[in-house]
C-alpha cells in the first residue's frame, strides 16, 4: 500500500468509520442498535471523553482502511494515564500492508509524548494474522481475563 496517513477521527469520517465499525462487530458476532452506534460515535468525537479515535488513509486518496479505537483511563498502580486500545480494525483489501502497525505505532507515539504508562490491549487467541503482529511490537503477558455479563 502506497504511504498511509494517520489521524485523529474527523466528524466528516462518519460514514466511513460506521461502514468499518459494522465490519468490526460483526465480525465478532456482536449486533449494535442504531442508538448504541450512534453514542460510540459521539463519545469519540467529543475531545474530553476518554473514549478516541484514530483513522488510518492511503495518501493518495484519502479514503479510510482503518480505525483504532482507544480508552484512555487513571491506574491505581501510577499517577500517569494509561491506555487500552479498545478496536484495531483493518479492511480486508488492506490487510498485511502495515495499516495495523502504523496505527499501534500512531499509539505509541502519542503515549511517549502524553507521558501516559502503558498501551495495552488484548485479542482472541485464535487470532493468528494479529498475533503475528502483536508478537513483534509487544510483550505477551500471563494475564487471564474474565468476564461478567451484566445485562
Amino acid at each position: 500500500m502506497s504511504a498511509l496517513v494517520v489521524r485523529d477521527v474527523e466528524p466528516s469520517d462518519g460514514p466511513a468509520w460506521r461502514r468499518m465499525w459494522t465490519a468490526n462487530y460483526t465480525h465478532h458476532g456482536a449486533t449494535m442498535s442504531d442508538a448504541d452506534i450512534n453514542e460510540l460515535w459521539r463519545r469519540i468525537l467529543q475531545p474530553d471523553h476518554p473514549v478516541h479515535a484514530l483513522v488510518s488513509a492511503a495518501a493518495h486518496d484519502r479514503d479510510l482502511v482503518g480505525f483504532a479505537q482507544y480508552v484512555l483511563h487513571p491506574h491505581t498502580f501510577t499517577s500517569r494515564t494509561v491506555c487500552y486500545l479498545e478496536d484495531l480494525w483493518v479492511e480486508p483489501a488492506a490487510r498485511g500492508a502495515g495499516v495495523g502497525r502504523r496505527l499501534i505505532e500512531a499509539l505509541i507515539e502519542r503515549g511517549r509524548a502524553s507521558g501516559w504508562r502503558r498501551l495495552y490491549w488484548h485479542t482472541e487467541a485464535e487470532n493468528e494474522a494479529a498475533r503475528r503482529l502483536y508478537d513483534r511490537m509487544a510483550k505477551l503477558t500471563d494475564y487471564v481475563r474474565y468476564d461478567v455479563d451484566l445485562p
